[in-house]
């Protein structure tokens, strides 16, 4: 901790720390007749916002050769040209 000054105490720093504690704490709801809590809200919204994988169809071997074969068709007809990474 830093060195305080001439006339500061720890005391007042305590009090300061207190009174700030205080005026977290008196903003906080102690009522209980709420049905749900914080923790259930949180847990809805995990449960509403979470990742569902997607489910594809499945392919035979012709389609997936066809789906290919449009990729590498759609990569080479595009417009932008900048180097991606990409070599064939």
């Amino acid at each position: 901790m830093s060195n305080p000054g001439p006339g500061h105490s720890e005391s007042d720093e305590e009090d300061l720390i207190r009174s700030e504690f205080e005026s977290i704490v008196s903003g906080l709801s102690l009522d209980e007749s709420v049905p749900t809590t914080y923790l259930d809200e949180l847990e809805k919204f995990e449960d509403a916002n979470r990742f569902i994988a997607p489910n594809p169809p499945r392919q035979n071997i012709r389609q997936m050769f066809r789906s290919a074969q449009l990729a590498v068709k759609k990569w080479f007809n595009r417009r932008y040209h900048e180097d991606d990474g990409v070599e064939l």
